[in-house]
């Protein structure tokens, strides 16, 4: 198939930017809430889901270590909703001209592939060792790194990009 997002007819282009920008909010404040809970630091991500280290029998702790079930639902809700926004995201992409081959190539396939990482890396770091969390740190890095530079290309090639 060799049609480009640039070449899409003008309300298409609209509703893909409208798309975009609301997914983008959303994923935004995602990212907030990783950081209000976690200073996207992994020893801070190990509190959160190992809970915190208790030093004094009376002292009271800030995070309790999650049960299985939160990690069940967290795990089952975000492969599902991260999975059903890469799908947008790269079904777009894959029309977009301003990148070939290699590195397009690369962005299709590396969100899916790191939000299993991601995800798998929580209850690794959870139940298996602490030491995971920098996996899920790296994995997670990607998925957003990801997720940003193909909004932002198809994002150009619909604003600026002219036949």
């Amino acid at each position: 198939m060799n049609v480009n997002i640039y070449q899409f007819p003008k309300q298409l282009k609209n509703m893909i930017s409208a798309l975009l920008l609301s997914l983008t909010f959303g994923v935004i404040l995602g990212l907030g809430f990783l950081y209000y809970t976690t200073s996207y630091s992994p020893i801070e991500a190990i509190e959160r889901y190992n809970g915190s280290q208790v030093s004094d029998e009376f002292e009271i702790v800030e995070n309790y270590p999650k049960p299985i079930s939160e990690i069940f639902i967290t795990t089952h809700n975000h492969i599902i909703a991260f999975t059903l926004i890469f799908t947008l995201v790269c079904t777009i992409f894959y029309f977009s001209s301003i990148l070939k081959n290699g590195w397009k190539n690369f962005l299709l396939i590396e969100p899916f592939i790191s939000i299993i990482i991601s995800f798998g890396s929580l209850w690794l770091m959870r139940f298996v060792n602490p030491g995971f969390a920098y996996l899920m740190a790296v994995s997670s890095t990607l998925i957003y790194l990801s997720y940003f530079i193909m909004v932002g290309l198809i994002l150009y090639e619909i604003f600026f990009k002219k036949s």
